[in-house]
């Protein structure tokens, strides 16, 4: 692979050590090669970063990108009316042509935005792998499980070949974990079934918890237990790395039974605002430990995959439930965005921050526009005032996705015009 020489851009390590700094970062075979205040050192390319902001890119810790294509399509609505009158109905039409190119719709925005990657879990897998691979960025993938009836291990085979056939697929980029969807839609024998497999095999889970007031009654009524306690008895948490998406209704014996887990809790507060879920307890999971990453959720309930938004919106939550405007300050929700969130798809020793050594996956922020004057605080400045459309270049494993706001790795036109066609078949008479 060529080599790559950013020059004279504001550097975000999001190390933790490192301040804000004027520099150049050198990409050699798709790693950081070198970081320094001046690189003097020829490259195949130069990409002149003057007024921009180079930082990692961001990592969305739970998606389901192929719902793109059900994009503002039942919005303000209640919950379950949302989901069974709108989004299951659609969903049901879904075929994995389609479920491809709602993912590389949904992979076009991530770039877009200032996404390098992301975890997401929905149904024909090797649809989404193939948008990895075409798009690419870098993912987790999981194909969800719901036992709520039998399916002769149908979907529990497809989960294994998924892990089988493509972790370690697109140069490395691909990685995998099992998902059983949720407490509600997983009873016990099952459930326990495939926790055992994923710790035999030292797979990853991946898995929806206590989103709804309404699940933490359906779990009370069926097991006298939350949905955490229910979980924890069943030996999630027991030596698994595992991904929890949500946990917006938690008690504070859910969180201490949380802590030390591995993996951690992918917090997505525009979908759980939107739906009005409530409000994760976010401060206090990061009070005992827990590690707290960003995710959009779907674009069929957040509509938007543009991490900016998760932001801002963690935050701003955060410090209007505490009454403490001190609460999750800029750096700490950057880095829950980054590194945080790599830890939650285990690939932080590779992404998440901006080392020697690492790969290549960052992005260049313009910031020569009137809402991102003047730099007092860059990592407030970023935090508070961008947004996605202000990310100029995206580079994943040192190839560059975007340019001045231009994709190189697909064609927007064609997905654009397949996206569009496609919505509309999928909600027609919904």
């Amino acid at each position: 692979m060529k080599s790559l020489l950013i020059k004279n851009s504001s550097i975000l390590t999001m190390t933790g050590r490192d301040k804000p700094f004027l520099g150049d970062l050198l990409i050699e075979d798709g790693r950081i090669a070198a970081i320094a205040p001046a690189i003097e050192k020829q490259a195949d390319t130069v990409i002149d970063g003057k007024g921009m902001a180079a930082m990692p890119g961001l990592v969305n810790a739970h998606n389901h990108a192929s719902m793109s294509l059900l994009r503002s399509f039942s919005d303000d609505l209640r919950l379950m009316d949302w989901l069974e009158k709108k989004m299951l109905p659609a969903e049901a039409r879904m075929t994995k042509e389609d479920i491809y190119w709602g993912t590389m719709l949904g992979a076009a925005e991530m770039i877009a935005s200032g996404t390098t990657a992301f975890a997401d879990m929905y149904v024909h897998m090797d649809a989404v792998a193939q948008a990895v691979v075409d798009s690419g960025m870098r993912a987790s993938l999981t194909r969800g499980l719901v036992f709520l009836e039998d399916d002769g291990g149908r979907r529990l085979t497809e989960a294994l070949d998924l892990v089988e056939n493509w972790t370690g697929a697109a140069e490395g980029r691909i990685t995998t974990m099992l998902g059983p969807h949720a407490p509600y839609t997983c009873p016990p024998e099952p459930l326990a079934e495939i926790i055992a497999l994923a710790r035999s095999r030292g797979i990853p889970l991946h898995i929806h918890l206590a989103e709804t007031l309404e699940e933490m009654e359906k779990i009370r009524a069926r097991y006298h237990r939350t949905p955490t306690e229910y979980l924890h008895e069943l030996g999630l948490f027991q030596d698994n790395h595992v991904l929890l998406a949500h946990a917006v209704h938690l008690t504070s014996e859910d969180v201490k039974r949380l802590a030390g887990m591995r993996g951690g809790v992918s917090h997505n507060p525009v979908s759980n605002l939107k739906l009005a879920c409530g409000i994760a307890p976010v401060r206090e999971m990061l009070a005992h430990g827990i590690t707290v990453g960003l995710g959009t959720d779907g674009p069929g309930s957040a509509t938007t995959l543009d991490m900016f938004a998760e932001i801002k919106a963690a935050t701003w939550l955060q410090k209007l439930a505490s009454t403490d405007p001190t609460v999750l300050p800029a750096e700490q929700v950057l880095r829950m965005a980054t590194i945080e969130s790599a830890k939650l798809l285990g690939i932080d020793g590779e992404v998440g921050t901006l080392e020697v050594g690492k790969q290549a996956d960052l992005i260049l922020i313009d910031l020569d526009k009137p809402h991102l004057q003047p730099v007092h605080d860059l990592h407030s400045l970023i935090a508070y005032s961008a947004t996605g459309a202000d990310v100029d270049t995206t580079i994943v494993g040192g190839r560059v996705l975007m340019h001045k706001r231009r994709l190189t790795t697909m064609s927007w036109e064609d997905v654009q015009r397949e996206a569009a066609q496609r919505a509309s078949r999928l909600v027609e008479g919904l």
